[in-house]
């Protein structure tokens, strides 16, 4: 039976109760793990609210892309000299003005923020965390298939995702001296804050769904599941890997038939895509 009991975990990217870390953290804790959170000072009232309702210490800030608050947080959690025994990293920003029409047109301000918040903040966080880190820990990052494949609006993400992907093999190899493991979780195109920044996201979401084996999404629960897996001592062989929770999407390339009604009604909404408003975007997956 998988537990948690007596581990530690820092988890980032909680913004609101749709955010996937946030059912990732309330199952550690129904596991037996205990749950330190990081949000975005902007996000603390919303993700305090979470934290009193499901009986969690209350949410320490940080700004990944400010590097005084990450070496603020850092040094915050070095002072009790507790030992961490694993990361969730779930943090993705862009401007949602460059998530509505064409990479093309991607501006290398949005480029380079997009990449520092959403990829190399990974890299930064395990830079400082490595040694309030247990031999044998774990670290998950969230990731998505637009990393090897075309999706509309999702632009300067995709590559965010790519480059995500590819960082945590130097950081597998390299903290696999401690056995301290490092992957990546790639969802199905979940309904969850960050998403909804993206230009018409639900209905690829359920293009998505129509092209699945299973016909749907995962749930977010199910991501939980998988994400709690990798963290614990169950999947001490795993490392360096993008593991799927999508309901088999990844593996699709032509919709069964026996989906072509959802395929058609699915892609009838999609050819109806035109010029919207923008939304705001969150740190957070």
């Amino acid at each position: 039976m998988l537990t948690l009991t007596g581990r530690r975990y820092l988890v980032f990217g909680v913004a609101m109760q749709r955010s996937i870390c946030w059912p990732i953290s309330h199952l550690i804790k129904q596991l037996g793990g205990e749950v330190v959170l990081s949000c975005h000072p902007g996000v603390k009232k919303f993700v305090d609210k979470l934290t009193t309702s499901a009986g969690m210490a209350e949410a320490l800030t940080c700004d990944v892309s400010n590097k005084d608050d990450l070496d603020g947080l850092f040094a915050q959690l070095a002072a009790d000299g507790k030992k961490f025994d694993g990361i969730v990293h779930g943090i993705a920003y862009s401007d949602t003005k460059e998530l509505q029409g064409r990479y093309t047109d991607t501006s290398v301000d949005n480029f380079l923020k997009t990449m520092h918040v959403s990829c190399f903040s990974l890299t930064e966080i395990v830079r400082r965390a490595e040694p309030l880190l247990a031999d044998g820990a774990s670290i998950i990052t969230l990731t998505f298939e637009a990393a090897y494949g075309y999706y509309p609006h999702y632009n300067v993400m995709a590559l965010t995702k790519a480059a995500l992907n590819a960082s945590i093999i130097p950081l597998a190899v390299e903290l696999g001296e401690r056995r301290i493991r490092v992957n990546a979780v790639s969802a199905s195109p979940e309904n969850t804050p960050a998403a909804r920044g993206i230009k018409n996201f639900e209905k690829i979401g359920r293009y998505a769904e129509a092209n699945s084996p299973e016909g749907r999404r995962a749930t977010l629960d199910e991501i939980a599941n998988a994400a709690c897996f990798l963290l614990s001592p169950m999947s001490s062989g795993i490392t360096g890997q993008v593991i799927y929770v999508d309901c088999g999407l990844s593996i699709v390339r032509m919709a069964p038939p026996r989906h072509a009604r959802l395929l058609a009604t699915a892609m009838n909404a999609i050819a109806d895509i035109h010029e919207g408003k923008p939304s705001e975007a969150k740190q957070d997956e």
